[in-house]
């Protein structure tokens, strides 16, 4: 054997090693060689070779002791891209949130870097330009792409194609008979930054406080964390509009959290009115190549303002200076899928990591926040009136079993009278039912059969409008049959209960002059075109909107003086522990789109418990007593935030295995007095795609380390194997 091929030993302790964080389900690091001459420092994003293939990955720690033993087994980092480094503050929040919420830091990480694709400089885009004389041959197709091309400019080739409609591989031949000349694009322009100075609003007395204390905490820069408390209507987006603007002169970037960005229009616009600009927009509906500039914007701060969906608090800010989380109780923050986790719960910790303020706004704060108020922890800082005046809408509960619908309805005849009257003062009136659909359950009359999905315990939902019965779980759908399938009747089939489209359905009848539009996420087809549908309510060309939840997020209706909420028990019968917190906040701010404007507002609460004490907080106004009653109730059953919850959720193919597994996991849950283990049982879905599913539930005090007690316990039991699956949710906002 030649023992000079060798390393020596010298050179194999001369020799870097970095520990790299990949992307993927994997909670370990890999140990990679650094070739001679590549500076790599920690946060470092770097290609390496992954089993056949090449990821993205990121320097998480530098090897002083790596194993020479395994020198010559470990493969060199592959480059390092031409992207800024992942800042330390930004490495600890995926180890944070990876250790609270058991995820793999690897999935976790995957957020950072925009799921690895499209990273590094923006790939250089060719244009056409009309140079030449027109082609022998000239097609229509030709002549339509010459005329678009007509100004001389420079145009993007698949810009050019789309706007003459026709495929690139016309515009490829007129190069080839030299008509038209390929160049490089320029690189588009950084986005001009946003002028805190631009348009200065006037505030109330009232509200000036609120924004003195808004812009004392952007400029005394440090963690410190403010409860914007304000009535719908009371203008909180202006108000922290001036924290924004504080942080901007300071030179620091502000990230706006929002739950719903892809329906935002309004605020989009609302920013560029004071600030003079849009922010930058970061959500899964951007194209790639929009995404990748903007992840670039960020990373290097050309982006002072970032307005984003859950996902953009994991972004690499080069100078982030503060956090608002608009909305923070809604319940679309929280993630369930991957890494666990909920967004503002996350955005208070990245605030505590990089020592900066966070600004949580809302007009019905979520218990937990609530509670952080009352205790001192949160500074709150209230707008308990409405902006210029207006009154907070008055508010009626209708109690169907005094005043039901005719037989086949479900609009109640003081509601369907109230907005006759409104539809005549030509003000809008919203029809409100958080139900998707025609209606929620189909059955044959003649046998009984209702139509269930095929691989999920729920029934299947009439869509009329698409004309197919959907499973809202798996997304299973099939077309609505003609007779029954189970005894072959014809025209027996009947929908039971009502959703938004037969509700419009009914709203037609009854008002057939009335200009009517359902708001459903099931029915948006693009952004566009839901931004468009709100620019048109917002413009009063709608008459009567009817629709779901979507209506209750923060939308201005200058028009719209009255809300029907059609069925106001839908979310108490679920057995969920925030049911009465969630309803309470549903309606308070579906019910508050009204008489933002002009004109007194009211609202409608069709009920058949007028008695329940989230309908009679509703009806009296009295906030104070609804979270009183709720944060007592809290306290003393030891839920959250006076104690703690973890969810585990075993699925299998079959019922015996996820069954047995589950048995066998809670049989080996460690004693501790602080925590109950509850389970396991059937969950409330007990079937999704196919995969039943059993649940455990634990329950422990507050000052308990959840997190380590769940690692301990799966670390001991028994390992998921085949199609085993085993979630873990900590701090669950789902009990299904």
């Amino acid at each position: 054997m030649d023992h000079s091929l060798r390393p020596s030993p010298s050179s194999i302790s001369s020799t870097r090693v970095v520990d790299v964080l990949v992307p993927v389900a994997l909670n370990q690091t890999y140990s990679y060689r650094v070739p001679r001459g590549l500076e790599l420092q920690p946060g470092d994003v770097v290609g390496v070779p992954l089993g056949p293939r090449e990821v993205v990955a990121v320097v998480w720690a530098e090897n002083a002791n790596p194993d020479p033993r395994l020198h010559n087994r470990l493969k060199d980092v592959s480059e390092k891209l031409d992207v800024p480094p992942l800042k330390a503050e930004l490495r600890a929040l995926v180890d944070w949130v990876a250790n609270y919420t058991l995820s793999a830091r690897g999935m976790v990480l995957r957020m950072t870097l925009r799921m690895g694709e499209h990273l590094g400089p923006e790939r250089m885009r060719l244009g056409v330009r009309l140079v030449g004389e027109p082609p022998r041959r000239l097609t229509p197709a030709r002549r339509r792409l010459i005329e678009c091309l007509s100004d001389g400019l420079l145009h993007g080739k698949s810009e050019a194609a789309r706007e003459a409609g026709v495929s690139v591989g016309v515009i490829d031949g007129l190069v080839d008979e030299g008509t038209l000349t390929v160049e490089a694009m320029p690189p588009a322009p950084p986005p001009p930054a946003p002028d805190p100075d631009h348009a200065q609003p006037e505030f109330s007395h009232q509200q000036r406080s609120a924004v003195d204390a808004m812009r004392a905490l952007a400029a005394n820069g440090t963690f410190h964390v403010a409860l914007l408390d304000g009535v719908t209507g009371s203008g909180k987006t202006e108000v922290y509009f001036e924290a924004i603007a504080e942080t901007i002169r300071r030179g620091r970037q502000s990230l706006i959290l929002m739950p719903e960005i892809a329906l935002t229009g309004q605020f989009l616009d609302r920013f560029a009115n004071r600030f003079g600009v849009r922010p930058l927009e970061w959500h899964s509906e951007l194209t790639p190549r929009i995404r990748a500039r903007n992840w670039a914007a960020i990373a290097s701060g050309e982006a002072p303002v970032v307005v984003g969906a859950r996902s953009a608090l994991f972004m690499p800010y080069a100078n982030l200076g503060l956090i608002v989380v608009d909305e923070e109780h809604d319940q679309a923050y929280k993630q369930d899928e991957g890494a666990h986790y909920h967004a503002r719960d996350m955005a208070v910790v990245r605030a505590h990591i990089a020592k900066i303020p966070i600004v949580l706004a809302s007009a019905t704060p979520s218990i937990e926040t609530e509670v952080n108020a009352r205790k001192g922890r949160y500074q709150r800082v209230a707008l308990p009136s409405r902006f210029g005046g207006q009154h907070m809408p008055h508010i009626e509960a209708i109690d169907l079993r005094r005043e039901a619908p005719p037989r086949g309805r479900f609009i109640s005849p003081r509601l369907a009278e109230q907005i006759g009257l409104a539809v005549e003062r030509r003000e809008q009136a919203l029809l409100f039912l958080n139900r998707r659909g025609y209606a929620p359950l189909t059955l044959c009359r003649a046998c009984g059969h209702r139509f269930a999905c095929t691989i999920c315990d729920a029934w299947l939902v009439d869509h009329r409008f698409r004309q197919r019965l959907v499973c809202h779980h798996c997304g299973f759908s099939m077309p609505r049959p003609q007779v029954c399938p189970h005894c072959a009747a014809e025209e027996s089939l009947v929908a039971v209960g009502p959703g938004v489209e037969r509700l419009q359905e009914e709203a037609a009848a009854l008002f057939p002059n009335a200009r009517i539009m359902v708001l459903s996420s099931d029915l948006i087809t693009s952004i566009e075109t839901m931004r468009s549908e709100l620019t048109e309510i917002a413009e009063g060309r709608v008459d009567i909107i009817v629709g779901t939840q979507l209506v209750a997020k923060g939308h201005h209706f200058p028009r719209l003086n009255l809300v029907g909420v059609v069925d106001a028990d839908l979310g108490l019968g679920n057995g969920d522990p925030r049911a009465a917190e969630r309803t309470w906040q549903l309606l308070n701010q579906v019910i508050g789109r009204a008489g933002r404007d002009q004109g007194r507002g009211v609202g409608y609460l069709q009920t058949h418990q007028p008695e329940h004490p989230v309908m009679k907080a509703l009806v009296a106004c009295d906030r104070e007593a609804f979270y009183s009653s709720e944060i007592d109730g809290r306290e003393r059953a030891g839920y959250p935030p006076f104690g703690r919850l973890a969810s585990l959720i075993v699925s299998a193919g079959d019922r015996p295995t996820a069954e047995g597994f589950a048995r066998k996991l809670a049989a080996v849950a460690p004693i501790d007095e602080r925590i109950q283990v509850l389970g396991p049982a059937e969950a409330p879905l007990a079937v999704i795609k196919g995969r039943y599913r059993f649940r455990l539930l634990v329950k422990s005090l507050r000052n308990v380390d959840m997190s380590q007690y769940l690692r301990e316990w799966l670390e001991a039991g028994p390992k998921t194997k085949g199609n085993l699956k085993l979630e873990v949710d900590v701090d669950p906002q789902s009990f299904l």
